[in-house]
C-alpha cells in the first residue's frame, strides 16, 4: 500500500480509537454495536485494515456524527441563526423536558428515513 493511503487507513484508524475512547466503549462493546469482529475493529484502528463505507457509516451513526465532522469539518460552519436560537429555546428548557424533544427528533427522524424513497438515477445519457 502507497504511503498517502497508507497514511490515510492509520487517520481514520485513530479517529476512530478516538471516538470509541470518547465514550468510553471497549473494543468489544463498539465491535458488537456496528456488527463486525473485536479484532477487526482492532486492526482498523490500528491502521493495518480498511474501513468499509458501510462499516464507517455505521460508526458514523453509532457516534451520531456526519462524514464532515468526523474528518474535522466545522460542524457550527453551516450554523444560521435560526438554528442558535431555536438552540438556546431548547437549552432554557428542564432536563427532562430537552430529554423529550430530543426523542421526538430521533423519532421524527427515523421516520421520515423509513418512508423516505430512494430517488432513480437516470442512466439515459450514461
Amino acid at each position: 500500500m502507497p504511503a498517502r493511503k497508507l497514511r490515510q487507513v492509520q487517520l481514520v484508524g485513530s479517529q476512530i480509537r478516538q471516538l470509541r475512547k470518547e465514550h468510553r466503549l471497549t473494543q468489544n462493546q463498539l465491535a458488537t454495536r456496528i456488527g463486525v469482529q473485536q479484532s477487526d475493529l482492532s486492526r482498523m484502528e490500528k491502521g493495518e485494515y480498511r474501513v468499509s463505507l458501510d462499516t464507517l457509516f455505521r460508526i458514523l451513526g453509532e457516534f451520531d456524527l456526519g462524514i464532515g465532522e468526523f474528518f474535522g469539518e466545522d460542524p457550527t460552519a453551516n450554523t444560521t441563526v435560526d438554528d442558535v436560537a431555536l438552540l438556546r429555546q431548547v437549552r432554557s428548557l428542564p432536563d427532562e423536558d430537552q430529554r423529550e424533544i430530543e426523542q421526538f427528533v430521533g423519532f421524527k427522524r427515523s421516520r421520515h428515513l423509513s418512508t423516505s424513497k430512494p430517488t432513480k438515477v437516470d442512466r439515459s445519457n450514461a
